[in-house]
């Protein structure tokens, strides 16, 4: 593999990637353990911040990695930084649990537990971006690295289902605001496009949206409790890939946009599993979006096969390196998963030939290792060591790297 024909890949996604978030760096860590015992604000929080936005930026650079992100250090959850900032939107801090999904399985753990009620969003008036989502964020970024790499800044964004999800159709927004799913997406669409437009104006050409509500669909237990519930799962995810769409439609040629299928990530733990089988076709094909990160790190994730599916125009990476546990893989392991997953591609497909399966493919970990603040069991060092071996694998799999 490492003589194969290798298209040099001079924008993202790049053959050697991240999902997004890191792990804190300790000075930050220590200030958000203080801001949760209220022994600071979040003013408090922000000169340690910066600090270590600089930090995690300079450790992606030293390590070869090219798609350079702020380690969503400024979150508390991967979700933060879209819905709070939108007219139309209001925070409850505690609304009563028997108004969430309970086929979902993390509030199936809520219920489980007994919590009486969570913290969300809930829409109760027309949906309008009155201010920035990530503007000051890639602003951050760009002021940190050269001027030439300003282009491969990457902006992780929730995806404009995540509070729907948890609530559904029926309890997701005000039926007096919205009549329809269809009306009310519209309306986000029409926010996240504006998001892309001022990010695209300040050079950003790379926009990552992580999105956990795919997965579900994969979940048999899920998809049983929906249908028990009188929800369509086809209907549903019919309404979820537009929801997408229709943030993504219109963009420039050159605004590259990835979205990750997560299946849950909270301090190491997953919410579910399942190969893509079951969705693979509908919405590997039916996405519009550059490329797909896709989980692959262990036997939940099920089997390549479904990578058949993935069309032409599309880029796939492949989450092979778990950002779960400290284990550190093996390069020869990694370097046959890429091997598999470009046969499965190419195999029965006259029109894509396995050189063409692996030019479209690149690694990188299955998800983040801190999609909340208190990051994965997982040290720094130990962050570095896989996003070091997944640069180096990705140089012995494609010459461009080399």
């Amino acid at each position: 593999m490492s003589n194969s024909p290798a298209k040099v890949l001079l924008n993202p996604p790049f053959r050697a990637e991240h999902v997004g978030s890191l792990i804190r760096p300790k000075p930050l860590f220590d200030k958000r353990c203080e801001l949760e015992k209220v022994k600071c604000s979040l003013e408090d929080l922000k000169e340690a911040e910066s600090d270590a936005v600089k930090h995690v930026v300079e450790l992606q650079r030293s390590l070869g990695i090219k798609s350079i992100t702020d380690g969503e250090v400024k979150k508390a959850s991967f979700y933060d930084g879209v819905f709070e900032k939108l007219d139309g939107m209001v925070f409850m801090p505690a609304r009563p649990i028997n108004e969430f999904k309970r086929y979902l399985p993390h509030i199936a753990m809520l219920y489980a537990a007994g919590v009486p009620s969570d913290a969300t969003f809930y829409c109760n008036g027309k949906i309008k971006r009155t201010k920035p989502f990530y503007v000051e964020e890639f602003k951050a970024i760009k002021s940190i690295v050269p001027p030439e790499e300003v282009k491969n800044i990457k902006i992780n964004m929730c995806p404009p289902s995540w509070w729907h999800h948890r609530h559904g159709s029926d309890l997701a927004y005000d039926l007096n605001v919205y009549k329809n799913d269809d009306e009310f997406f519209d309306d986000l669409g029409v926010a996240y496009r504006a998001e892309f437009r001022e990010l695209y104006e300040l050079g950003c050409r790379n926009i990552q949206l992580d999105d956990p509500t795919f997965a579900f669909f994969c979940y048999e237990p899920t998809v049983s409790g929906m249908r028990e519930a009188g929800v369509d799962p086809e209907k549903l995810l019919d309404t979820y890939i537009r929801s997408i769409n229709v943030c993504t439609q219109g963009r420039p040629s050159d605004l590259r946009v990835g979205l990750h299928m997560c299946r849950g990530n909270y301090k190491g733990l997953h919410f579910c599993e399942g190969g893509y089988d079951p969705i693979a076709e509908k919405v590997f094909v039916g996405l519009d979006v550059d490329t797909l990160y896709l989980e692959f790190d262990d036997e939940r994730s099920g089997s390549f096969d479904p990578l058949k599916y993935i069309p032409l125009n599309k880029m796939v990476v492949l989450g092979l390196v778990t950002s779960k546990n400290p284990k550190l893989e093996r390069m020869d392991d990694l370097k046959r998963r890429v091997d598999e997953a470009a046969t499965a591609m190419s195999t029965d497909n006259p029109l894509r030939s396995k050189v063409t399966a692996l030019n479209q493919l690149c690694i990188s970990p299955q998800c983040g290792f801190a999609s909340v603040w208190q990051g994965n069991p997982i040290t720094e060092e130990e962050e570095k060591k896989k996003l070091a071996l997944i640069v180096e694998t990705a140089k012995q799999i494609w010459s461009d790297l080399g």
